[in-house]
Parts: structure tokens; C-alpha cells; sequence
């Protein structure tokens, strides 16, 4: 079963996470979401355990516990429905960012070229 776990303090590490989960049965995978250009945590992440059973009292034990001062969130991780993510990222795709990158290209060209033409 895969696992939400939400409202994580930003200094929790996956090894503390792991180790507050494996106190209800095995654990396959700890993942703390980071923002990816400050590499900080968001504040969120997954767990994954393979007996349903161990992971739905890990889930009812944890959920509202306290950690580190702050109460958690702990609840199985649905997926997101794809469809709509997916219209989503094409329409912002086909518009605004290709538009926008093209318009970019062409002109740092021109540019290039011209000034280019002047040194020579």
C-alpha cells in the first residue's frame, strides 16, 4: 500500500520516517518531497509497505500523531486522475510555452545575426 504522510516538519529525514513506520511491520520505500531547485522539503511524502494490513494500523495509529511538535497527516495515497493533469499540461504546452519559446528563438537569432554582421 502506498501511503500519504503530510504536515512532516521541514527537518524530518526519510531514515526518522522509515523508523516510525517499520514499528507497525516492513516498509519497501520512504520518499520526502523536495522542492527541486532548494532542495528543501515540502512537507510531504509517500511510505510504502507491502501487507495492507500492517500499512492500514500504521495509518490509523499515525494519523494526528505528533512528531517532531507538529501533527501529522496519514492516510492511503490515492493517484491523482490522469485525464485531467494530462489536458491540463498539453493545453499550457501547445499555447503558451511553445508560442513563447519560438518567439524567444527567432528573435536571439536575429539578434546574433546582426551583430554578428558588425563585427565582421
Amino acid at each position: 500500500m502506498n501511503i500519504f504522510v503530510g504536515s512532516l516538519p521541514f527537518s524530518i529525514e526519510e531514515a526518522d520516517l522509515r523508523e516510525s513506520f517499520e514499528a507497525y511491520g516492513a516498509v519497501d520505500s520512504v520518499k520526502i518531497i523536495s522542492d527541486k531547485f532548494t532542495g528543501r522539503s515540502k512537507g510531504f511524502g509517500f511510505v510504502e509497505m507491502p501487507n495492507d494490513d500492517e500499512a492500514q494500523k500504521a495509518i490509523d495509529e499515525l494519523n494526528g500523531a505528533t512528531v517532531q511538535g507538529r501533527a501529522i497527516v496519514v492516510n492511503k495515497s490515492e493517484p491523482k486522475p490522469e485525464g485531467e493533469r494530462r489536458s491540463f499540461n498539453n493545453n499550457s504546452r501547445g499555447g503558451d510555452s511553445r508560442g513563447g519559446y519560438g518567439g524567444g528563438n527567432s528573435r536571439g537569432g536575429e539578434n546574433r545575426g546582426g551583430g554578428d554582421r558588425g563585427r565582421y
